[in-house]
């Protein structure tokens, strides 16, 4: 689970904008960019060529 302070910090990549966490799919969501990040081992893995398109 990421923590509060961490979830305040972070913005997508590509749009900079506000990112919503999915703690049940462990993934970060941009409904600006329509993009997922995934979340490994409780590290963002926030690269714009490894998001998941929706």
């Amino acid at each position: 689970m990421l923590s509060k302070e961490l979830l305040e910090i972070l913005a997508c990549p590509k749009c900079k904008g506000d990112l919503e966490y999915d703690q049940k799919n462990e993934k970060l969501i941009c409904h600006a960019c329509r993009l997922k990040y995934e979340i490994k081992d409780d590290i963002p893995i926030m690269l714009i060529d490894e998001a998941e398109k929706f």
